[in-house]
């Protein structure tokens, strides 16, 4: 009698063990006998759900992209009758809003009606081409819509003892007051070498440092080294996101008394500061660096070229003059 083998979807927890086995440098072969499954199936995962602005694999990206893979496959088509199609269309070129063309739709073609929710779902359509087109039209044009039923209270973290954003003090955001960083982690395409970049709220100063490994003990002993030498009232919190490299965060609090606080999961405009310095970093260092071969003095020489670029937002002074008014920093 001939047995059929059953397919099984991979797990988050495979997905995980895919995550670090990258990193750990296993081929595709490796990994697939390690987890039981056929070389294909791995081969098809990291292709299919790899994050590609990243340029590299994440677990939980992956998990996002699988999930709504399998939700579209079962999803059907929104507005079928071509009578609906072409009046949505015509007023999403119009800028109208999904709201306002699901209220006046029966008031100008009597008898039919559509939602808002579906004008949505067939805008957001992963395989429409018009797409882009017609998310250009909305006044909020987001490239991906936040799936329903993923608020904070569905998200889980695996970042112990977290403090989230929520309870950093307000002085934090409004700026009045120095040594306040952000930190962020800048991964390489080509290996597990990672930028590190550090940058201060009020005055934008960025401290780079390259971390052989991205992971929590040694994003934490660099993060110490970086501001260690600074007066406490150069470091007084530091926010970050949600990455496993800052599991190691209360070793951060415990040895130079930095305040660490997370933001919400996937909400990185939260350190909408370190994001806008990691584009100029970038403008240095394009994707596709690789991390490894830069020498010390390359990265310096970024640092002292983003932190001597006059900035609009500090009266066109440069970070370094910005953060001369506060406190000394130095090495």
């Amino acid at each position: 009698m001939v047995m059929h083998r059953h397919y099984r979807h991979l797990s988050r927890e495979d997905r995980g063990k895919i995550m670090f086995m990258r990193w750990w440098g296993k081929n595709v072969s490796e990994i697939a006998r390690e987890l039981g499954r056929n070389r294909s199936t791995i081969s098809r995962e990291l292709r299919r759900n790899r994050d590609y602005i990243l340029d590299n694999y994440l677990d939980e990206g992956a998990q996002i992209r699988a999930d709504r893979r399998r939700e579209h496959a079962t999803r059907h088509y929104r507005l079928k009758n071509e009578r609906i199609r072409s009046y949505v269309r015509e007023k999403l070129r119009a800028g109208w809003s999904p709201e306002l063309i699901a209220g006046r739709i029966e008031m100008e073609e009597p008898g039919c009606t559509i939602s808002h929710e579906a004008i949505y779902q067939y805008v957001y359509h992963l395989e429409r081409p018009e797409r882009d087109i017609y998310i250009r039209c909305l006044r909020r044009s987001h490239r991906r819509r936040r799936k329903r039923g993923t608020g904070r209270a569905q998200r889980k973290s695996r970042i112990p003892n977290r403090i989230s954003i929520e309870e950093r003090p307000a002085v934090v955001e409004s700026r009045e007051q120095a040594g306040h960083w952000e930190g962020d982690s800048l991964v390489s395409s080509r290996n597990s070498v990672v930028l590190y970049s550090l940058v201060e709220r009020r005055t934008r100063m960025v401290k780079l440092t390259r971390i052989r490994g991205r992971d929590g003990r040694r994003t934490a002993a660099a993060i110490i080294r970086r501001l260690g030498p600074l007066p406490p009232e150069a470091r007084r919190t530091l926010t970050l996101d949600n990455g496993f490299e800052h599991t190691r965060h209360e070793q951060i609090t415990e040895a130079i008394g930095t305040q660490c606080y997370f933001c919400d999961p996937y909400s990185s405009w939260q350190r909408g500061t370190c994001e806008n310095r990691n584009e100029l970093i970038r403008y240095h260092f394009p994707k596709g660096t690789d991390f490894a071969r830069l020498t010390q003095a390359e990265i310096e020489r970024v640092e002292l070229a983003i932190n001597t670029r006059p900035m609009k937002c500090l009266g066109f002074k440069t970070p370094l003059e910005a953060a001369a008014q506060f406190v000394a920093l130095r090495r």
